[in-house]
């Protein structure tokens, strides 16, 4: 791929694609990957987001001397959705990570995001790579009535549709997410909304996502998360919304401190995904896992 700028000028980079949350590319959440990204600008790489379609595409650069002592294992990262630039994104990251374990062999990398530092942590197992993700120091925030409303009715999701156990909060790990808890896995599975309502509402709050949850037992959860903000109706796998709500879970006393949790997302996409949370007692950082694929094309 050989994206033109605004300038009309010509990019040599290369667009690899991969997907995260699921070791078949056909599952989890699909990302670009842009290993060398040192030529483009900001256009360039937006234009690449929005020609690949996905709800993020990530973009890396080698610092000089590193934020590793120059041990190639550190790059500072962008991502983009096809329509801005985000803070920060976890199956991009987990993508991105994958891509360069492939290259360079699994251990430990680091990521300078504009949401700050992010250690990540590739492993093999049987020839699957899976990355694990620490996220940075996450926070809790009330949420207006008002604003749940809005949210409720740009959903067309009654108020008592609503899991009264799980009540709305807006949840941060990298980036802003508005958690809503359905009562039911039928009500999560229904979902149509009023794209540009939401959409509106996503840029008054400053949010990356809606973390759509149902709680299926003591620690396994479905999530769905709308983007309109990306341009993208749904996300399919959400690293960022899973490390959030890890710290929401956490904040409200839904599960222990010292926790695994399991997140399905994307089966109602038909891109089955599974994301690993885990909390560690008396460590506010989340950490989130999953595995990662290249996904094939034509010319490969």
């Amino acid at each position: 791929m050989s994206p033109q700028s605004a300038s009309g000028t010509t990019s040599p980079a290369e667009v690899l694609r991969y997907t995260a949350f699921s070791s078949d590319p056909g599952g989890g959440n699909p990302a670009g990957v842009v290993l060398d990204a040192a030529g483009l600008h900001d256009d360039e790489m937006l234009a690449i987001a929005a020609e690949l379609g996905y709800s993020e595409s990530a973009f890396l650069t080698a610092p000089p001397g590193g934020l590793g002592g120059g041990s190639g294992r550190a790059f500072t990262v962008r991502y983009f959705s096809p329509k801005a630039e985000v803070p920060f994104c976890g199956h991009a990251t987990v993508a991105a990570a994958v891509a360069l374990a492939e290259r360079t062999g699994p251990g430990d990398l680091v990521f300078a995001t504009r949401a700050g530092t992010v250690p990540v942590t590739v492993t093999e197992t049987d020839g699957t790579l899976r990355a694990t993700l620490t996220s940075v120091k996450p926070y809790v925030a009330g949420v207006a009535e008002q604003d749940v409303r809005e949210a409720l009715t740009a959903l067309g999701w009654p108020a008592t549709d609503l899991d009264p156990a799980l009540p709305p909060r807006i949840a941060f790990a990298g980036a802003r997410h508005l958690v809503l808890a359905a009562a039911s896995r039928a009500r999560l599975a229904d979902l149509s909304y009023d794209f540009a309502r939401l959409e509106a509402l996503m840029h008054r709050l400053d949010l990356t996502t809606l973390q759509l949850v149902w709680r299926a037992s003591a620690t396994v959860f479905h999530v769905r998360d709308p983007f309109p903000v990306g341009g993208v109706v749904e996300d399919p796998a959400t690293g960022a919304a899973a490390a959030a709500f890890g710290a929401y879970a956490r904040e409200l006393g839904a599960v222990p401190g010292e926790s695994v949790l399991t997140l399905h997302q994307g089966e109602d996409l038909g891109r089955p995904g599974l994301l690993t949370v885990e909390l560690r007692e008396g460590d506010p950082h989340i950490r989130v896992s999953g595995a990662g694929a290249r996904i094939p094309q034509p010319a490969d």
